[in-house]
């Protein structure tokens, strides 16, 4: 073999025993999955609601049927409310029946009220002040006091549970002082627990 082959061979066999230039691609470790985030339930008080109360109510009777007694109340509401960002503000009905024993003015059977209400918007929670007109009925009772229109005054707070799912507590003072019998002023004040549903 001539010097100029043992020079040469070195340099031939070099493609052969090299690797590639290229570096070996490297593979992502394996990402395991995320578990999904449930969103937060944020308030829209806009819209209407149905519900159902229930709750314990103390009457006063002065005049002629002067007397104090306690009972359970339960009923039905309903609203239409509007929220402008920070504040609430709607209307609605509910009725609340009872059997709260008067005395001599007999039992009242139930308190209907129309009003609205003004609340503050916390986000999925309310707190509101509400008011209106109230109408009260009897049943029985030597004074046969009939019915009476009066006015409710009270508050409340409201909160979601789920996107259309709220709770609610409310104290109303009720007063009524225009029975058949002139002399029969009642005050009832109801606190109650409800639950809605928002449309």
């Amino acid at each position: 073999m001539t010097l100029k082959s043992l020079i040469l061979v070195p340099f031939l066999a070099t493609p052969a025993l090299a690797g590639s230039l290229e570096p070996t691609p490297v593979e992502p470790a394996p990402v395991a999955p995320l578990a999904p985030v449930a969103s937060p339930v944020t308030g829209d008080w806009t819209g209407p609601s149905v519900g159902a109360q229930l709750g314990y109510g103390s009457v006063d009777t002065d005049g002629a049927g002067d007397d104090s007694e306690d009972g359970m109340v339960y009923g039905l509401r309903a609203f239409y409310d509007h929220d402008f960002g920070n504040w609430v503000a709607g209307a609605g009905v509910q009725y609340d029946a009872t059997d709260i024993d008067l005395g001599d003015a007999g039992d009242l059977d139930g308190i209907a009220k129309v009003g609205g209400r003004v609340g503050y918007d916390l986000g999925r929670t309310m707190v509101y002040g509400t008011g209106g007109y109230a109408h009260a009925t009897t049943d029985g009772g030597s004074l046969d006091a009939g019915s009476s229109g009066g006015y409710y005054v009270g508050a409340g707070v409201e909160t979601f549970v789920s996107d259309n799912v709220t709770l609610n507590g409310e104290v109303n003072y009720n007063e009524f002082s225009d029975f058949d019998d002139d002399d029969l002023e009642v005050g009832a004040t109801t606190a109650t627990v409800g639950i809605n549903y928002r449309f």
